[in-house]
């Protein structure tokens, strides 16, 4: 059983750590974007060293108070936000965000958790090197949050997940002591690899303090296009078709369904659309291609043989950098739009790539039974993680659907599972979709995970109720 923060805590706490650690608990701390949680008062400590932080997990370890890490805030699953049980220490390290060092000959770069992920991308720049992790939320989302949810994206598909780019991790354990692994090595075979363990388990393993992180060189030249396809399945045959011809160039390719178009004229008027009639499904295709080639001449060549196919009816190709970045912000605006509208439920989901259509053609109809909805569907088609999202029909709120919210939301995830999929393909579990996780989860995946966390957190102090229900 935890306890709570006490004054006598607080006050001792004081006695140990600088003044600097002690934040006002704003109400930014105990929100999340959609709206779904709202999180209890504690104590918010802001630790500016490692050092700082192990102190105060040490100190949480001895008094048995639970921890709540905080990163950008920018979470979808409830992972940073406690609504219940004895008020917590909120960790922030938003005070940690240094670059240590930039390796540009080993493509390293080691950041502090707090970063921000544009900081990173900026520092790569300067640099000459990329850091490929690329989302909607990198503006605030920070690295030690992004790592500690294994995030995703949308260069995925060329450059792997968050785990993938990460080569070492500093943190901080249940018990305070200090985990020094911010070795840049590609190879060391020397035992557990403690670091995949740390990502993607937000938070109920310990504190990510900084990371050694992967560089990538940087595009000599880039390209993008939105193509107007068939359907899903000519999508996927697309995808097959440009990985013939420009093989790892690509860097994404995502599907938009006419719906993200309609929503954004809806809600975001202003906002440049690129076609006047949106097909019912679009691909953006996005390459990176070195010195000597045409990114620009590829995608017409692409263009050309999927029309002769009967794949693509239409499409555009960025004729400038600044154009392209035009597609990728309506891209990128889509999940704002999506949130003016209001969900009634959010599904972050994967099947396996050759499924895609016939899941999406399923999807409908099983749905039609519960009710009229309006479908958003779009997503990383080139990984297979696609966003499929319920709103209701015009004139109408997620409100006056929230009783059918659970069987929305069971509908979608028993027909992923029944297509051997994911039901959270990058945004982790949290505290949203615990139950979802004890339901579809192998029992003895389950088993495991909580005899680690029972080995590493006996007191569950790390993150509590959040992936793993907490202890009665």
């Amino acid at each position: 059983m935890l306890n709570p923060v006490t004054d006598a805590f607080a006050a001792d706490l004081r006695t140990r750590l600088p003044a600097a650690v002690f934040r006002e608990l704003t109400p930014a701390y105990l929100e999340e974007p959609r709206g779904r949680f709202r999180g209890q008062g504690g104590l918010l400590l802001a630790p500016g060293r490692v050092e700082e932080a192990a102190e105060i997990v040490r100190a949480c370890a001895t008094a048995r108070v639970g921890i709540v890490p905080y990163g950008g805030g920018t979470g979808l699953v409830g992972g940073q936000i406690l609504e219940a049980g004895p008020a917590p220490v909120i960790v922030t390290l938003e005070r940690m965000r240094a670059i240590r060092a930039v390796h540009a000959d080993e493509n390293v770069l080691v950041a502090e958790a707090g970063c921000i992920l544009t900081e990173v991308q900026d520092a790569a720049e300067a640099a000459g090197r990329l850091f490929p992790l690329s989302l909607a939320s990198e503006g605030s989302a920070r690295i030690g949050g992004l790592l500690s949810t294994n995030a995703g994206g949308v260069n995925v598909l060329r450059h792997g997940n968050a785990r993938d780019l990460c080569l070492g991790i500093e943190a901080v354990l249940p018990d305070g002591s200090i985990l020094k692994g911010l070795k840049r090595l590609r190879k060391d075979n020397t035992g557990y690899d403690l670091r995949y363990l740390l990502i993607g388990a937000e938070g109920t393993l310990g504190l990510i303090t900084a990371a050694a992180l992967k560089l990538a060189p940087r595009p000599a030249r880039t390209g993008a296009a939105l193509l107007a396809v068939r359907d899903p399945a000519a999508a996927l045959a697309l995808l097959a078709l440009a990985r013939d011809r420009v093989g790892e160039g690509i860097s994404a390719f995502e599907l938009i369904h006419r719906a993200g178009f309609d929503f954004i004229a809806e809600t975001l008027p202003d906002l440049r659309r690129p076609f006047a009639d949106p097909p019912d499904w679009t691909v953006l295709i996005d390459l990176g291609l070195g010195a000597g080639q045409d990114p620009g001449a590829a995608l017409e060549g692409l263009f050309a043989e999927a029309f002769e196919a009967g794949l693509v009816s239409d499409g555009l190709v960025a004729q400038s950098e600044a154009q392209r970045h035009d597609f990728w912000m309506v891209r990128e605006s889509i999940p704002l739009a999506n949130r003016r509208i209001g969900a009634i439920s959010s599904h972050d989901i994967s099947v396996p790539l050759s499924a895609i259509p016939d899941f999406i053609a399923a999807a409908g109809p099983a749905l039609a039974s519960i009710g009229r909805f309006r479908i958003n569907c779009f997503g990383h088609l080139g990984d297979g993680n696609l966003h499929y999202n319920v709103f209701p029909m015009p004139g109408e709120t997620r409100a006056d659907h929230e009783p059918r919210r659970s069987a929305i939301k069971r509908c979608i995830h028993d027909l992923v599972v029944s297509f051997d999929g994911s039901v959270s393909a990058e945004h982790g579990i949290g505290r949203m979709k615990v139950e979802d996780l004890e339901r579809y989860g192998d029992p003895a995946r389950l088993a495991a995970m909580r005899a680690i966390k029972a080995a590493l957190d006996p007191a569950g102090i790390m993150n509590p109720g959040a992936v793993l229900r907490a202890p009665s």
